[in-house]
């Protein structure tokens, strides 16, 4: 026989040939059992399964802790920005009051002169108004000083006198009018404590 006649339609040596070569095998032979790798057999003969946490679950996990690390740092970040962002408001806010009040002050000593002209008067005390109301909008308060007990922490006490008619360590006397943006102070009353 030759090659050509040996071969058949699915280009595979015939059955005879194939026994000859050796490349056959029987149908009826069951499989070579595969070596033990691990090496531990269980009582019942069989080799006992280690499940160990797959690569890519490993993966997961560390990038999943760096996800929210990262994530922890940036909120902490977001907060620290946030806050940084209200102080310099807040520090602004209240470098441009402290540069107003000697205006404001001012304002307030020109309306207590004695004036003869009522439409310069009126003038005087609607700009006035107008600053009034902007430092009301800005957050600005007076610090409430006459006839109130002495506070060091906004009260800058420049003369101690004595009068009966106030009670011990009460102001009784304001020079400069003291203001405060929140919990901050711009500037501290000046003051006369009693007693």
């Amino acid at each position: 026989m030759t090659d050509d006649e040996i071969r058949d339609a699915d280009g595979c040596e015939d059955y005879e040939s194939l026994e000859e070569s050796g490349l056959h095998e029987d149908e009826t032979a069951l499989p070579e059992e595969e070596p033990d790798i691990c090496g531990d057999d269980t009582d019942d003969g069989e080799p006992e399964i280690v499940e160990e946490p797959d690569a890519a679950e490993k993966a997961l996990q560390a990038a999943n802790e760096k996800y929210m690390r990262l994530f922890a740092e940036f909120d902490n970040f977001r907060k620290r920005t946030a806050k940084e962002k209200s102080e310099t408001y807040q520090d602004a806010v209240a470098k441009t009051v402290l540069a107003l009040l000697p205006a404001v002050d001012s304002f307030e000593r020109a309306m207590e002169a004695p004036c003869t002209d009522d439409a310069y008067r009126s003038g005087m005390e609607k700009i006035y108004q107008q600053m009034a109301e902007l430092l009301k909008k800005l957050g600005v308060e007076e610090i409430p000083s006459m006839n109130e007990p002495f506070d060091p922490k906004v009260h800058n006490a420049i003369r101690q006198i004595e009068d009966e008619n106030f009670g011990e360590s009460t102001v009784c006397e304001v020079y400069q009018k003291g203001y405060r943006l929140g919990d901050r102070i711009i500037r501290c009353a000046m003051v006369s404590v009693a007693n």
